[in-house]
């Protein structure tokens, strides 16, 4: 299907919703996760919230470079009382992140906007590997 311009903003200002929460959601998984043997994942689950506001930036930067408005909404954020729960939700949430990235860099390239198919492609990488620390973590 082909995509046009004001629907690639779109659904980059959906991304970025989803990345705002993403952010917000390992903050708060990270202040409550608790146990030794969780101390592992806690730090890497700190430095993905970081990277994930990275991510933010770098859509809202691109949505503007497309002439778009970067939204300031907040996609849903998921909480539990219980560990390894709260890391399937971040583990959802990465891939999902995952398929909606695989997407938006064809679509990228499908308007021949190849510096905004690389910025998502290296989002993309980083995803990815968010959901390789999460899977460890929940031994998957």
């Amino acid at each position: 299907m082909a995509v046009t311009t004001e629907k690639l903003i779109e659904l980059l200002n959906k991304d970025l919703e989803l990345e705002y929460s993403a952010a917000i959601q390992y903050i708060n998984h990270a202040a409550v996760m608790t146990g030794a043997a969780y101390g592992d994942i806690i730090k890497e689950i700190k430095i993905h919230a970081n990277e994930e506001i990275q991510h933010a930036m770098i859509l809202a930067d691109q949505i503007d470079y497309l002439r778009g408005s970067p939204t300031v909404n907040v996609g849903k954020i998921q909480t539990s009382e219980d560990n390894d729960e709260m890391l399937r939700q971040d583990l959802d949430g990465e891939e999902d992140a995952i398929n909606r990235y695989k997407s938006r860099v064809e679509q990228a390239e499908q308007l021949k906007e190849f510096a905004l198919a690389q910025q998502l492609r290296n989002i993309l990488a980083m995803e990815q590997e968010h959901a390789m620390d999460l899977r460890q973590a929940l031994g998957k």
